[in-house]
């Protein structure tokens, strides 16, 4: 071959090689636009939802204003709870929630009717200082539409199909993000500010996703966690702390997830589906002493003496075969560090310790979800509140500005709906790859798969056949 056949091959080698890596692009460009058409809403509710809570749990509680108690003796926590209970029709107290600090009132969770009420008490009157319906709070909306739209089961499927397209939009992103056509990693760690309007809200866009992509794919995992699906029927079914390391400990066919009150889980991730101990055996270790009244009082004194300190929870019996349970940990946003998790069951009628669980104890992926959940949720402190604070706001711009690009790229000429995302490439090679790739993220989110799967057969069969169609989405 001659030296000019050489150079004349290698220039239609890089011209295919040019003409593949376009049709990959404007594929990846394609699906980072389906994605967005429905990721955006849920990202935005997300972001600013997200926001709200954090700022609500700073500036107060998550069941309100921090109260402070009147100076003088604490009456004693029996007292406290029963008046607590007696303020409501049928009252029946629940929790009972440790003050962060010494100074403030006491709050229990009291069942009243089918309604939970958070009764704030005055330790030293035993007045009632406040009372509200649990999940009527500020922090508690918020947390619904956090979590299920209002709207339970169905707003958690739908949020769990967004949190894994988003996970599409990043890999999507960063393909198309990644430099090319002789441009450095720099043109794109920094946007070029000379740039026309357009093009600099672009640069803008790219440049902060690339630097949060990797916080927003650790907030979407740890949120699909808790969704009912991928997080409920696979990843935490998979890593559920075993009962059967309890020593001979008689199980109830009640969960640890029955502990948790409203629509906001405050069970540990890793014990929600672990079955909970029955009390008015035998077995158990040392705990409450022999002979000794077993009540709210002894019950806290008992928590005190084996170290729980700061914002802890005693949750009470519930029915003849119930436990006196101890807990603190990240779920509830308790005052402990995230490795300080730490849950344990008391017998209600011998006071002997029936299980405990630490964070130690917890398998690999409910030790990430204890630090994970004080990372989302803001609770390690103000730097803590401040980077997710950047983070919503950033992710708010990315929302707010592909929404801008879309429509200032769409033809001038348009009228009526007109989706118009970048066109579907012809002859794309290696499509059987890529089907496989659906199949993989269709057994690992399964949801998000089956919406994958049924917006290819759409793109491929219907929207690029039916010319109606065509004019509205290409």
């Amino acid at each position: 071959m001659t030296k000019q056949a050489a150079l004349a091959d290698a220039a239609v080698r890089d011209r295919e090689q040019r003409t593949v890596a376009r049709k990959f692009y404007m594929a990846a460009w394609r699906w980072h636009f389906y994605a967005g058409l429905y990721v955006v809403p849920f990202l935005l509710m997300l972001a600013v939802t997200g926001l709200m809570m954090m700022y609500f749990n700073v500036i107060e509680t998550r069941f309100g204003d921090r109260l402070l108690a009147s100076d003088g003796q604490h009456q004693s926590l029996t007292a406290q709870a029963k008046a607590a209970a007696n303020s409501l029709p049928d009252g029946s107290v629940r929790q009972y929630i440790a003050p962060l600090e010494d100074n403030l009132a006491t709050m229990f969770l009291v069942d009243s009717g089918e309604k939970q009420h958070v009764v704030t008490v005055d330790p030293v009157t035993t007045d009632i200082r406040k009372t509200i319906i649990k999940d009527d709070s500020w922090f508690y909306w918020a947390s619904d539409i956090h979590g299920e739209l209002l709207i339970g089961d169905l707003g958690d499927r739908l949020i769990e199909i967004a949190a894994g397209l988003g996970i599409v939009l990043i890999v999507t992103g960063l393909y198309m993000w990644w430099p090319r056509n002789g441009k450095g990693l720099g043109s794109v760690l920094w946007p070029d500010l000379s740039t026309t309007r357009r093009t600099f809200l672009k640069e803008l866009h790219v440049t902060s996703g690339f630097y949060i992509s990797v916080v927003l794919f650790f907030f979407l995992i740890s949120g699909l966690a808790w969704a009912g699906i991928w997080g409920g029927q696979f990843v935490q079914a998979w890593s559920t702390f075993p009962a059967e390391k309890w020593d001979n400990v008689p199980l109830s066919e009640d969960i640890h997830a029955d502990m948790n009150h409203g629509v906001l889980h405050d069970a540990p991730w890793g014990l929600e589906q672990t079955p909970m101990p029955v009390s008015g055996s035998d077995v158990g270790a040392n705990g409450i002493p022999a002979n000794t009244d077993i009540n709210l009082d002894t019950m806290n004194a008992f928590a005190h003496s084996i170290g729980f300190s700061g914002q802890y929870r005693i949750n009470l019996p519930r029915g003849e075969n119930g436990v006196y349970t101890l807990s603190a940990d990240s779920m509830s946003g308790d005052s402990v560090p995230p490795t300080g998790d730490r849950t344990i069951h008391v017998d209600q009628y011998s006071g002997k310790v029936l299980a405990e669980v630490t964070y130690d104890d917890y398998s690999l992926a409910a030790k990430s979800m204890a630090v994970g959940i004080a990372l989302h949720q803001g609770d390690l402190g103000w730097w803590n509140i401040i980077a997710n604070t950047l983070f919503c706001l950033i992710v708010i711009f990315l929302c707010v500005s592909g929404i801008v690009m879309w429509w200032m790229r769409r033809p001038a000429n348009s009228a009526g709906l007109r989706l118009t995302p970048p066109p579907l490439p012809n002859n794309l090679p290696l499509w059987k790859g890529a089907v496989f790739l659906m199949l993989v993220l269709s057994l690992a989110f399964p949801l998000t798969g089956i919406t994958l799967v049924t917006v290819l057969a759409l793109d491929i069969l219907i929207l690029s056949r039916v010319p109606s169609l065509q004019r509205a989405f290409g």
